[in-house]
C-alpha cells in the first residue's frame, strides 16, 4: 500500500543478536474501530497524512496490516519482579518498527494487546479495552505534567472477547517510546552465557540514547551515570505530583528514563508516605516513599550487568560502580529538595528554607491533607477550604512561608508553574473507564482527558480538583 511509506520505518533493533527478539506478526481482530487517535502526537511524529485514510490507519493500529516497509518483532527481556528474577519478554506487545520523525528523532511504535508472541507463555496476548484506556489516559496525563513517559497514539477496539474475571472487549493500544529497552533487557543479556551479547547491547543502547558517553574515558561507567541521573530525575518527578508506579520491577525501568507500564499505578490523594494502591503489593515494596529505594536497587542490578565493561579488574570495577551508589541518596535528596522548594515558590534556596519544607511535611504526615491541593492551594485559596487547612499548626507554618516568599518576585506564577491544578483523581479515572468500556460512553473519558492534558490551568472551582471523601481501600490491578 502506498501509505506504508509514510511511516518512515527503520529497524535498528534487528542489528542486535537474534536472542534479543523474535520476528512475529500481530494477530488480526474483528471489525476494528479506531476509538481514540492522538492527532497532536501524530503531528509530532510526522504521521499527519495517515489520518486521510482512516480504514488503512485503523488496520495498521489494530494489527490487521503490517506495513511492508518494516519487520515486526517481540522483544526478549528478563526482570526482577518483587525481588525475584524471571525470564520474560513481550507476551502481548509487538514492536512494528522504529520511525524516524521529520526532526530526525527515533521512536518505537508498539502495539499492545496485539496477540500472542513466543514469550506469551500461557497468556492470550490480548488486552482489555478498560486497561488500554487506562494507559492512554494516564500516560497522556503524565505528558501533560511534563514527566518523561511513553505516549499513547491510538486505541482500537473490537467486540472480540477477552476472558478475565468477566468477558470484556478487546483493546489494542499504540504505544510510542524512545525505546523499549529495559534494565531487564540487560539482565537477560548477561544470563545468556555469551559475553558478546552484553557488549553489543551496551553499544547499541548507548549509541541510541546516550551517544556522548563514547567521548569519555570510561563509556560504560558514563552510561551508568547517565541512566542513574535520568532515573533520579524521573522518580523525583513522580514524587512531586504524588504518583505511585505500583510495579517498579526491573522490566518496568526504561533505560531511556521514561515512565513505562501503567497497570497498577495511581495518584496519592491524602498524604501518607506508605500509600500503596497495587493489589499485588501486599508488603508495600513499591509504596510512595519506597520508590527512591527501589530505583536505587534496580539500578544496582543494571550496574552488575555492566561490571565487565567498566573495568577488566572485577575489584576495580566494583569500586567504580559503588562510588555512584554511595552518592545516590544525596543526589536524590538534592533534587527532591529543589523540586519541593519550587512547589513553594522558592527557586533560590536561603538559610531556613529546608527547615520550612521539613516543617510542612511533618505536619502533612500527621494531618494527612490532600497532597496536591496542599501546594496548589497556596495560590488557589479555594483549595484550602477543607477543615484540615484551618489547623493552627498549618496556619502558623503558612505565616512563616508568606513572610519568606514576600521577597520573591512573582512567586504566585512559580506556584502555578510547579503545581498542577488537576491530577488524575483515582475515583474520576475509574468512573471514566467504566463508562467508556462498559457503557460505550466516551464523554466522561474525553472530558477528563482534556483537563489532564492542560493540568496547570487556573480554575476557581472544579470537580476535577477535589479528592474523594474516602477511598475505601481503593486498589489498582495489573490488568491485561
Amino acid at each position: 500500500m502506498a501509505q506504508d511509506s509514510i511511516w518512515n520505518f527503520d529497524n535498528s533493533y534487528l542489528s542486535l543478536p537474534s536472542v534479543f527478539f523474535s520476528e512475529t506478526s500481530p494477530t488480526a481482530i474483528s471489525d476494528p474501530e479506531l476509538l481514540l487517535y492522538n492527532s497532536n502526537l501524530a503531528k509530532q511524529l510526522g504521521l499527519t497524512e495517515l489520518a486521510k485514510n482512516k480504514a488503512y490507519l485503523t488496520d495498521v493500529l489494530a494489527g490487521n496490516h503490517v506495513p511492508k516497509s518494516t519487520t515486526s518483532i517481540a522483544q526478549a527481556y528478563g526482570g526482577h519482579q518483587f525481588g525475584h528474577f524471571n525470564v520474560l519478554g513481550d507476551g502481548r506487545a509487538i514492536l512494528i518498527g522504529e520511525i524516524i520523525t521529520p526532526y530526525e528523532e527515533r521512536f518505537d511504535i508498539q502495539l499492545k494487546g496485539s496477540g500472542q508472541t513466543p514469550y506469551s507463555r500461557r497468556g492470550d496476548g490480548r488486552s482489555t479495552l478498560y486497561s488500554m484506556l487506562r494507559e492512554y489516559l494516564i500516560s497522556e496525563a503524565m505528558a501533560g505534567l511534563n514527566i518523561s513517559t511513553t505516549r499513547s497514539l491510538a486505541i482500537v477496539r473490537s467486540d472480540d472477547p477477552v476472558y478475565r474475571q468477566t468477558v470484556q472487549q478487546t483493546g489494542v493500544l499504540t504505544r510510542v517510546a524512545e525505546s523499549h529497552i529495559r534494565v531487564g533487557t540487560f539482565e537477560l543479556a548477561v544470563r545468556m552465557g555469551n559475553p558478546d551479547f552484553i557488549k553489543k547491547l551496551f553499544s547499541y543502547t548507548a549509541d541510541r540514547h546516550y551517544p556522548d558517553v563514547f567521548d569519555t574515558e570510561n563509556p560504560a561507567l558514563s552510561f551508568l551515570q547517565e541512566v542513574i541521573q535520568s532515573q533520579i530525575k524521573l522518580v523525583n518527578d513522580w514524587l512531586k505530583v504524588g504518583f505511585i508506579h505500583g510495579v517498579m520491577n526491573t522490566d518496568n525501568m526504561s533505560i531511556a528514563g521514561e515512565t513505562i507500564d501503567y497497570g497498577p499505578c495511581a495518584f496519592m490523594n491524602h498524604f501518607d508516605p506508605l500509600t500503596v494502591y497495587s493489589s499485588i503489593d501486599e508488603q508495600g515494596r513499591y509504596a510512595y516513599s519506597n520508590q527512591s529505594k527501589i530505583a536505587k536497587w534496580n539500578l544496582m542490578r543494571l550496574a552488575e550487568t555492566l561490571l565487565p565493561l567498566i573495568h577488566s579488574d572485577e575489584k576495580k570495577s566494583l569500586e567504580l560502580a559503588q562510588k555512584e551508589f554511595d552518592q545516590f541518596d544525596e543526589s536524590f535528596q538534592t533534587i527532591w529538595k529543589i523540586n519541593h522548594l519550587a512547589k513553594l515558590g522558592i527557586i533560590k534556596e536561603e538559610d531556613g528554607d529546608e527547615d520550612l519544607l521539613n516543617e510542612l511535611f511533618a505536619w502533612m504526615e500527621t494531618a494527612k491533607p490532600d497532597f496536591n491541593n496542599t501546594f496548589r492551594g497556596l495560590v488557589d485559596p479555594h483549595l484550602h477550604n477543607e477543615p484540615v487547612f484551618n489547623n493552627s499548626d498549618f496556619q502558623t507554618w503558612k505565616a512563616k512561608w508568606l513572610q519568606r516568599v514576600s521577597s520573591v518576585d512573582n512567586y504566585e506564577n512559580l506556584l502555578e508553574d510547579y503545581n498542577p491544578s488537576v491530577i488524575p483523581r483515582n475515583h474520576l479515572v475509574e468512573e471514566a473507564l467504566i463508562q467508556a468500556s462498559e457503557d460505550e460512553n466516551m464523554t466522561p473519558f474525553n472530558e477528563l482527558l482534556a483537563k489532564l492534558q492542560s493540568p496547570f490551568e487556573h480554575y476557581t472551582s472544579d470537580k476535577y480538583q477535589q479528592p474523594p471523601s474516602s477511598e475505601n481501600g481503593y486498589q489498582t490491578f495489573c490488568g491485561t
